[in-house]
């Protein structure tokens, strides 16, 4: 088969962007990122913007096709590229709302993310950690350690004469 002949199937692309609906802007995502985090992700975005008339924040994430069922996205979805045709978006107001107004939620913290400023922060020892308990029990531990010593050096020592009293009664 030549070149020519082959057919091209590029693969697809390891990310997912979703439109949001309020901004118009499109933010890439892993393939396989939770929808929850995206939507919080995207929702500190939106605060970032210095607009006078704040963005509406988003509720969730939709994934659409013309003509299709739109597939909502939970706060632990994965999110998933279906194909030609469907584009992920945000979803900034419930049906029921009557259309007036945008219910704006309490942005979602995700207690698992760590920004980059974080990436390296150790886990400190607490203050009471140290104590005078914990010192006092290694230098115990360090004279336990050194009388262990002299003794097996006494019992070192005294091994020939130990010996030769033996060999008195033997």
């Amino acid at each position: 088969m030549d070149e020519e002949e082959a057919p091209t199937h590029r693969p697809p692309p390891p990310f997912v962007e979703v439109k949001c609906e309020s901004s118009g802007m499109r933010r890439r995502f892993a393939m396989g990122t939770e929808a929850g985090f995206a939507v919080s992700v995207i929702n500190r975005k939106l605060g970032t913007v210095g607009d006078p008339h704040p963005h509406p924040l988003c509720l969730h994430i939709e994934a659409v096709k013309e003509g299709e069922e739109p597939i909502t996205f939970g706060p632990n979805s994965l999110l998933v590229d279906y194909g030609p045709g469907w584009t992920l978006h945000t979803v900034t107001q419930l049906p029921f709302s009557g259309g007036e107004g945008v219910v704006r939620p309490k942005p979602m913290q995700v207690p698992h993310v760590m920004g980059s400023d974080n990436l390296h922060a150790a886990n400190g020892v607490p203050k009471q950690a140290i104590d005078f308990m914990y010192v006092g029990k290694i230098v115990l531990a360090f004279i336990l350690i050194f009388v262990l010593g002299a003794i097996l050096t006494l019992v070192l020592e005294n091994i020939p004469r130990l010996m030769k009293l033996l060999e008195q009664y033997v």
